[in-house]
């Protein structure tokens, strides 16, 4: 009996010894595959890291370019338009053109206000000049107020 008892045993060590190094054998063989990936993972960042800075090399060419090419269109436009003026100051405010409304008003009601009272007034020239002026007094009045409406006057803070 004491025979059997040492065999088995001695199997028993023997099995548990090999399964040791099987286990320690696919642990290292895991290891092993772990650090491939990683490496693989180092070595794809690195070149996705080389295209992402080509591409921002593009981007900043482009950039750069387009600044360039609107500052010679400026350069030009400024020496077209001061035709022989080498004074390069910075442009006005473009002004609207034309008559204000304000203007309008004050030469509509001064003709409006000349009319009504040269027909009211028994004295044609006393009630022209009077009407006149109060016409253009309100014409401005009433101009002015569409021109700061539009934009063309700021209006008063």
């Amino acid at each position: 009996m004491k025979y059997l008892f040492s065999i088995v045993i001695a199997g028993t060590m023997l099995l548990s010894a090999c399964s040791n190094n099987n286990e320690k054998e696919q642990a290292l063989i895991k290891q092993q595959a772990i650090a491939a990936v990683k490496d693989s993972l180092k070595l794809d960042s690195f070149k996705k890291a080389e295209v992402k800075k080509k591409e921002d090399a593009k981007i900043a060419a482009q950039v750069k370019e387009e600044k360039r090419t609107l500052l010679l269109a400026e350069r030009n436009e400024a020496a077209s338009q001061s035709s022989g003026n080498h004074n390069y100051e910075e442009p006005a405010a473009a002004k609207k053109k034309g008559w204000s409304e304000a203007a309008k008003g004050t030469a509509i009601g001064a003709g409006a206000g000349a009319l009504g009272g040269a027909l009211i007034d028994k004295k044609k020239g006393r009630g022209a000049i009077i009407g006149g002026v109060v016409g253009a007094g309100a014409g401005y009045l009433i101009g002015r107020d569409k021109d700061r409406k539009s934009g063309r006057v700021q209006p008063k803070n």
